[in-house]
């Protein structure tokens, strides 16, 4: 068992290293492509599109193969879409290509967590889980920092151009989706060592209007489950808020603190530390019988994101947005446990995720849509970051409210 959870540890440790760092990859390819603002979201909104119109069918397709080969198809495409990205395809579309390949991930990854572990270890499990891919955020943004900076620029794509054989790369957004590539032939190489579990939940049938009710019925089954709505809820605001976040960070650094790309995006890293020891606190100390109970935690996060707006010094910045990550990784893992428990109990963990990922990602589509509305009408960076924290505060302060006394089992 143990060997088995930690390559898909590995395995995703590198997938979501290579997703981030290639974010701020194309981030900086289309700044260097002179695109408008607006596309900076939009980017990552042709990512999530992936998520939700695929919903229906990256659930039964995880769970009616071995969790490992979807992982290792999934990160095929992702290899896919970032060559397309090296060799000149839009970014906007090519990071799109990569977000089908993350979106039929997504259900493998959580899935094979319910098939190797017993419930009561799903805390623990989804704490390493999270607190990997938060290291793999982490190392992302910075990663991605480093690599479309001057440093690179300056030293490793000149001596590329120097070189007797032709790379094609000429500049550092370009060598950055290089070095990405290269990562998810790491991933995809993990892939190839995850050892086959038996096959959970296969449909009976593979028409295209079964597998649209079959969507439609987990769907409806986990939103009318009183524990899979809370913890469902809960995780679509949570990743929902999160990625606006991320992006609304870079804008405020720029504004607030005077930060350059490089150094924005190696802010976003602070909230991620932390969110990993806000996860590895809630692994150690909340039992899956009490997950109902950090709901609370959710309405303060709201109110720290609103207090950025009065922040203008970057040591104050540091501790503030470590504390909201924290916040957040608290709340989000015994959710995502509670979910993931509930969601095999009723339906097949890779169904679940699936109804999982559309709610989120929908979530995200309609933050980021929101949040280039604001951009697009001019709204200062400050209101945009009290309008957010207070919206998020408001949400969990409601769900709080109708869920905070409900039974955990």
């Amino acid at each position: 068992m143990s060997d088995r959870f930690y390559t898909v540890l590995a395995a995703q440790f590198f997938s979501a290293l290579g997703d981030n760092a290639l974010l701020f990859a194309a981030i900086a390819l289309l700044r260097s492509l002179d695109m408008p603002s607006w596309q900076i979201p939009a980017l990552q909104e042709g990512f999530v599109v992936s998520f939700i119109a695929l919903a229906p069918f990256v659930g039964p397709f995880a769970d009616a193969l071995p969790k490992g080969r979807v992982m290792l198809i999934s990160n095929t495409v992702k290899i896919v879409g970032c060559g397309a990205m090296l060799v000149g395809l839009p970014p906007l579309l090519a990071y799109g290509f990569v977000g089908i390949g993350a979106a039929m991930y997504s259900p493998a990854k959580y899935g094979i967590l319910t098939e190797c572990l017993p419930p009561e270890r799903l805390v623990w499990a989804n704490g390493w889980m999270e607190g990997l891919t938060v290291a793999a955020i982490i190392l992302g943004a910075i990663l991605g920092g480093l690599l479309i900076g001057d440093t690179v620029q300056e030293r490793i794509v000149s001596a590329l151009q120097g070189q007797p054989f032709a790379t094609g790369i000429d500049t550092a957004p370009e060598f950055a989706i290089a070095v990405v590539l290269v990562i998810y032939l790491v991933a995809a190489l993990f892939n190839l060592y995850i050892p086959k579990v038996p096959i959970d939940h296969a449909l009976p049938q593979r028409t295209l209007g079964f597998i649209v009710r079959d969507f439609a019925q987990s769907f409806l089954k986990l939103w009318r489950d009183p524990l899979g709505q809370v913890s469902l809820a809960v995780t679509t605001l949570f990743w929902g808020a999160g990625s606006t976040l991320r992006l609304i960070i870079l804008l405020w650094a720029a504004e607030a603190l005077g930060f350059n790309l490089e150094q924005a995006t190696q802010l976003t890293a602070v909230v991620a530390v932390g969110i990993g020891i806000g996860a590895a606190i809630a692994g150690r100390s909340v039992p899956l019988d009490h997950a109902v109970r950090v709901l609370r935690v959710g309405v303060a996060m709201g109110f720290t994101v609103a207090i950025m707006a009065l922040v203008t010094d970057w040591r104050v910045a540091i501790p503030l947005l470590a504390l909201i990550g924290a916040l957040g990784g608290y709340f989000v893992v015994p959710m995502n446990a509670l979910l993931q428990h509930r969601g095999h109990l009723l339906m097949g963990a890779g169904h679940s995720i699936a109804v999982q990922n559309f709610n989120e990602n929908l979530s995200i589509l309609m933050m980021l849509g929101a949040y280039s509305l604001m951009i697009r009408a001019g709204w200062p960076v400050n209101l945009i970051v009290v309008a957010f924290g207070l919206t998020v505060a408001g949400a969990m302060g409601w769900l709080t409210k109708v869920h905070g006394h409900d039974q955990d089992g």
